[in-house]
């Protein structure tokens, strides 16, 4: 992060969040943390959604807030891994603790929106000659 950003936030909870939140951030560390050192390709197929650009940018945002190292070896053709260091291993505790609340959430979201789905299937069964689901609007497999 730049010395000016850093100044300009007073609160610690958006310090860090500005330090491992946005979308691929965390992502990033946690494969790095539960596969370990890790090739750049190796952790562009644990993560197929993301595109070059943004990985190489959240490559380069980790590094500047020493999160993540990269170590390039003099070696034909190259090979550069990425790591975390001891600042990004700090963050695994926290992103943890996020992940097991996330997983809380779901799960009571999921109860809800469960019955609620329930509801509206029971109500849709009714097919009619085309195997259309009246009121769901979905084709059914024939």
């Amino acid at each position: 992060m730049k010395e000016d950003k850093k100044n300009s936030i007073y609160c610690p909870i958006e310090y860090g969040l500005q330090v491992f939140g946005g979308k691929w951030k965390a992502r990033v560390i946690c494969v790095l943390n539960d596969k370990g050192t890790l090739r750049y390709n190796q952790l562009r197929e644990d993560m197929p959604e993301i595109t070059d650009g943004m990985l190489a940018s959240t490559l380069k945002e980790l590094m500047q807030e020493n999160i993540v190292e990269r170590k390039q070896y003099g070696e034909i053709p190259p090979r550069v891994e990425y790591s975390l260091t001891p600042k990004g291993e700090s963050t695994i505790p926290i992103l943890d603790i996020i992940r097991k609340w996330s997983m809380e959430q779901f799960k009571i979201e999921a109860k809800g929106n469960l019955a609620a789905a329930q509801k509206r299937l029971e109500e849709a069964v009714k097919a009619d000659r085309t195997g259309c689901l009246v009121n769901a609007g979905i084709k059914a497999n024939k």
